[in-house]
């Protein structure tokens, strides 16, 4: 086999590959003559039709699969013996496929760039610490309330806090616009889910009672028409209703899956659920600062082709996420790869940084960490047991906690190098820093 590389540019690489025609004409003849051992034609016997015959019938179908392999065989036989590692499929241009000459074709790929890790005696990074107190622990009984609120009719004017039934027109210079009507909507006042003003303008109605009102809309509204521009709103509100939250009973606790044990036990698995959380949280605040700090310290060349995949695979969760289907429309067009190409980019930027830690520092997966990890994302689920076997049984479920395990080890390699300072901070801004926007 004959190898030629050179570099055409960046990372781009150009190999052009020779294989003789005694090769590849050995191989399409050996697979001939199995063929000829198996294959049924009319008016011959099995296992005794004419190599002539099978030559002719099969010829080209298996001479066309042979140089497949072939090509594919000797393209990872040339990037070993040239000690380049490709970044994506390569491009196959066919030079030379004529039987009984050479085969010969050109190879055209990306390289994975050389990264030079940065020195980490120069990284600044803050560890944050954060306990659950009780009064937290008040606080998230509180939302948790809120959100089995149920209201009851209140025969008095409209509050902050209360929901109230509405009609309402909305109208620019006397004319209604699109979208400015509707009957029947319900509307929690102070929820700020309507314009500015339009919640503050109910407050003090009864129900029957009606009123116009004139609101300003923001000068960043989705709508041309009607971004930075006056209206009116004509509104009746039909009821008010007030909140009443639940009460702390066993009815109230069955709801979280918690049976026994009342408020104390229902306080500890709240307490244990925000102290999972607030683990999570400061975790994924010191690794926040970690890959902002890797990012910041090394510039590298990406290959297309990864940048390439990373689009797409981000292309798809955001379609999993809205239920999308491929198929009922032009996925490119409603979801160009412009939308990604920043993100997708710092993905496979952070990637090789930490694939070059990975292979200076020569790390594995940590087997404890690996064990510690699936039994905490078990230990959500009514059976623990179940869950851990499911992983552990599951080769790619398990990779990707390995997968996760020996990030979490970069992080440590990279904070064990970095001058780390300690800050205490409260759960609140701890969960609020972390919240996705």
């Amino acid at each position: 086999m004959q190898v030629s590389l050179e570099t055409t540019s960046g990372l781009e690489r150009r190999l052009t590959i020779g294989v003789p025609a005694a090769q590849v004409d050995a191989e399409v003849e050996n697979r001939l003559k199995q063929a000829a051992r198996t294959v049924s034609i009319k008016g011959f016997r099995k296992g005794k039709v004419p190599m002539s015959v099978v030559q002719q019938r099969f010829g080209a179908g298996v001479r066309q699969e042979v140089v497949g392999d072939v090509i594919s065989r000797s393209f990872y036989a040339a990037v070993q013996k040239e000690n380049v590692r490709p970044a994506g499929n390569p491009n196959i241009q066919p030079v030379q496929l004529a039987p009984g000459q050479d085969l010969q074709y050109v190879a055209t790929f990306e390289v994975y760039p050389s990264i030079t890790l940065s020195d980490l005696t120069a990284y600044e990074i803050t560890r944050y610490t954060a306990e659950v107190t009780e009064a937290d622990v008040d606080n998230m009984i509180e939302v948790l309330r809120k959100h089995q609120t149920t209201w009851v009719a209140a025969d008095r004017a409209a509050a902050d806090g209360d929901q109230v039934n509405i009609d309402f027109v909305g109208t620019k210079d006397g004319v209604e616009f699109a979208g400015g009507k509707a009957e029947g909507q319900n509307l929690v006042l102070g929820s700020n889910t309507m314009i500015p003003g339009f919640e503050a303008g109910i407050v003090g109605m009864k129900a029957g009672e009606e009123k116009t009102i004139s609101v300003t809309f923001p000068a960043d509204y989705q709508s041309e028409e009607l971004k930075g521009t006056e209206a009116q709103f004509a509104i009746k509100v039909n009821s008010v209703s007030a909140p009443q939250l639940p009460e702390l009973n066993k009815e109230f606790f069955v709801k979280f899956g918690v049976e026994k044990g009342g408020e104390k036990q229902f306080r500890k698995e709240v307490k244990a659920n925000m102290d999972r959380e607030l683990a999570n949280a400061l975790k994924a605040k010191v690794k926040g600062q970690v890959m902002d700090a890797l990012l910041a310290s090394h510039t590298t060349e990406l290959p297309k082709a990864l940048v390439a995949n990373e689009i797409e695979v981000l292309r798809n969760q955001m379609l999993q996420r809205f239920g999308g289907q491929k198929q009922n429309f032009d996925v490119k067009s409603l979801l160009p790869d412009t939308m990604f190409q920043e993100e997708a980019q710092r993905r496979v930027t952070l990637g090789l940084i930490v694939g070059e830690i990975v292979k200076t520092a020569k790390l594995k997966p940590d087997a404890k960490r690996v064990k510690s990890m699936i039994e905490d994302i078990a230990s959500t689920y009514q059976e623990p047991k179940e869950v851990i076997e499911y992983y552990n049984s599951n080769p790619e479920l398990l990779s990707g906690v390995e997968s996760a395990a020996l990030e979490d080890q970069v992080v440590d390699y990279v904070l064990a190098g970095a001058k780390v300072t300690e800050q205490t901070s409260a759960y609140e801004e701890i969960i609020k820093a972390t919240a996705p926007q």
